[in-house]
């Protein structure tokens, strides 16, 4: 099991930049991918991207192309993602999950689950 902590959510205006935190402890970090995904109030959670095990391949939904970024340092047990040119849409809860698999290809796959951070944009 890891257990995950998303951490550096909150208000910004529109335009803004926010980097999020997602701080492993628990088994060893390096051999899990890890995905974010995001919750809008009324709205189904979904996928926002996801990062192997390496940090060398990412994949991302295709709303946020171009505007966000996803790293990782196994040395420090943390996966980032950085948010730029935010929108008042992309307000919602963000988080953070781990798989143990290759290539996850849906929420399914991800076992381990952090608790979410609020991410809110101002328009």
């Amino acid at each position: 099991q890891v257990q995950l902590v998303e951490s550096g959510g909150g208000l910004v205006q529109a335009g803004g930049s926010l980097r999020l935190s997602c701080a492993a402890s628990g088994r060893t970090f390096s051999g899990y991918a890890v995905g974010w995904f995001r919750q809008a109030p009324g709205k189904e959670r979904e996928f926002v991207g996801r990062i192997n095990w390496s940090g060398a391949g990412t994949y991302y939904a295709e709303f946020v192309k171009g505007r966000f970024t996803i790293s990782r340092s196994n040395a420090k047990n943390t996966v980032y993602l950085q948010m730029n040119s935010l929108k008042p849409e992309d307000t919602a809860v963000y988080y953070c999950a781990a798989s143990g698999r290759v290539v996850p290809r849906s929420q399914d796959d991800y076992e381990n689950w952090g608790q979410g951070t609020q991410v809110t944009v101002s328009s």
